[in-house]
């Protein structure tokens, strides 16, 4: 198969990435994830390759292999050396784009495409080397080898080097006298320089001081230097009409499959580059077995990605948590004390699947997780004043919206939702939702304070944010799988003021 996209195990038809962010994106602090990922590469616009999850195992398993190859140093070198001419190649059109003379234009195109052919031809020769084991980095050498041997190639880059030894071959001289300068071709004249410093060697007394300064190294040309080029053009006709027909002749120099590898290839090392910041706190990234049929989904050790983050940045401690879901269980209803990891553990569930549709490593030792068609979030949202709906109008609408579209392949991460009304009315509410979305077979985390949610059936799992059983005010932020009984949390601070049945007796026996 011939090679087309280092993204893509097959060709895409329509738009390869999406404009915008999903709309669950803010929920579940994937913005956060995806700008720390993409941070310094601004110039790739990455961040709408990580609008698009990919809905095929086959193209996940794709961008597994190729990520694994990445890993090898010897072939990320080669990779690295590459990107660096690329930007080279960028940095010296910029700044042909800034210049005001043509001539000074060409050269500096003349310049890119030499470094061009290079990269490329090193890019062939080191891959060759390092023997990429992925199908998606064979491939593209494949393609490199046939393009780096192809007559226009080689034809550009000898066309390439034979103009700059002519144009590095010039030699003119300069005739100043008062406001004037002559350029004339240089004929073997005497170097004056030489010849001056020669007589006054003899009266050198010691070290002599240094009056050595540093020329301000700049593109930039000023009237009387563009005035000496032109001049010199006019002196050697045959060189300088060569560049200009150069020029003009590749204009549609750079390969677009280059170009699009060039920035491709920045996603997986902009992810591997990202994870590896994690090493140092012994946090695991792993790549997922991503199931497209089975919901029988666990994680092991994994953590809240955009959290760790701020936490690694800041010396903090991350805690890590884990999850599994057997047939027939599909809801895992999360309860237990505020402020205890509740929702971070909701957000590390949808960041965990996300990734993982996008074929990147994931934040966990171990994971088995599904993919899915859609991804929906229902956390609360601040009331717009310009709205003349309520905000328990405005949660309904919402859920409406996501029961309408959601399959049995979907997940739905539900935070605290309907939090706005009565208990009652709220545990109603719950129910039937949940019951809906049991019916549906679909895929679930509820983050909630009404403890009944946990048991409406054997789809439903019990997990608990737990509290250091020696201080109950201690978060451990671990989020254990445990049924729910409503009083674990209130037992513990009873106990820690001697308030419990047991204390009350002792304390007022006779």
């Amino acid at each position: 198969m011939a090679f087309h996209s280092i993204l893509f195990e097959r060709p895409v038809g329509g738009e390869i990435e999406a404009p915008e962010a999903p709309e669950f994106f803010r929920d579940l602090n994937l913005d956060q994830i995806v700008g720390s990922i993409t941070a310094g590469r601004d110039e790739y616009r990455l961040a709408s390759i990580f609008f698009r999850p990919l809905h095929d195992a086959a193209a996940i398993r794709y961008r597994h292999e190729v990520f694994r190859d990445l890993e090898r140093a010897a072939l990320a070198r080669h990779i690295a050396a590459f990107a660096e001419g690329m930007r080279r190649i960028r940095d010296r059109l910029a700044e042909a784009e800034k210049l005001h003379y043509l001539r000074q234009k060409q050269r500096c195109f003349l310049d890119a495409v030499a470094i061009y052919c290079e990269a490329v031809v090193s890019l062939t020769h080191g891959l060759a080397e390092a023997a990429p084991r992925s199908r998606g980095l064979r491939d593209f050498l494949d393609f490199l080898a046939a393009y780096a041997a192809s007559g226009p190639l080689t034809a550009l880059e000898s066309e390439t080097r034979a103009l700059q030894t002519s144009l590095s071959a010039i030699e003119y001289g300069l005739a100043i006298e008062g406001n004037r300068v002559e350029v004339q071709r240089y004929e073997s004249e005497a170097d004056y320089g030489a010849e001056v410093l020669e007589t006054f060697e003899k009266f050198k007394q010691g070290a002599a001081r240094t009056y050595a300064f540093k020329f301000y190294d700049s593109l930039d040309m000023n009237h009387v230097e563009a005035a000496v080029l032109d001049r010199v053009a006019l002196l050697f006709p045959d060189v300088f009409s060569a560049l200009s027909e150069y020029c003009e002749r590749h204009r549609e120099w750079l390969d677009p499959t280059i170009r699009s590898f060039d920035r491709e290839v920045q996603f997986y090392i902009a992810c591997l580059e990202h994870a590896e910041r994690f090493k140092p706190a012994a946090l695991a990234f792993c790549y997922p077995d991503v199931m497209d049929r089975s919901k029988e989904v666990y994680a092991e050790e994994a953590f809240d990605l955009a959290l760790a983050d701020k936490l690694v940045r800041d010396k903090g401690q991350v805690v890590t948590n884990e999850f599994h879901l057997a047939d027939p269980e599909r809801i895992l209803v999360v309860s237990g004390a505020n402020q205890g990891g509740k929702t971070t553990f909701s957000r590390m569930f949808g960041q965990l699947h996300y990734l993982a549709s996008l074929g990147c490593p994931v934040p966990a030792r171990k994971a088995r997780l599904l993919l899915f068609d859609r991804l929906f979030t229902h956390f609360e949202r601040e009331e717009e004043v310009q709205s003349l709906s309520g905000k328990l109008e405005d949660e309904l609408v919402r859920m409406h919206g996501i029961l309408r579209e959601a399959t049995s392949s979907s997940i739905i991460i539900m935070n605290e939702s309907f939090g706005s009304t009565t208990l009652s009315d709220a545990l109603f509410l719950n129910k039937e939702i949940l019951r809906r979305i049991i019916e549906r077979d679909t895929l679930c985390v509820c983050v909630t304070f009404l403890d009944e949610l946990a048991s409406l059936g054997p789809q439903t799992v019990s997990m608990m944010s737990t509290v250091d059983p020696r201080d109950p005010a201690v978060r451990t932020f671990k989020v254990v799988r445990q049924p729910a009984d409503g009083l674990a949390y209130a037992l513990a601070i009873a106990q820690k003021y001697r308030l419990s049945y047991q204390d009350l007796r002792e304390r007022i026996a006779p």
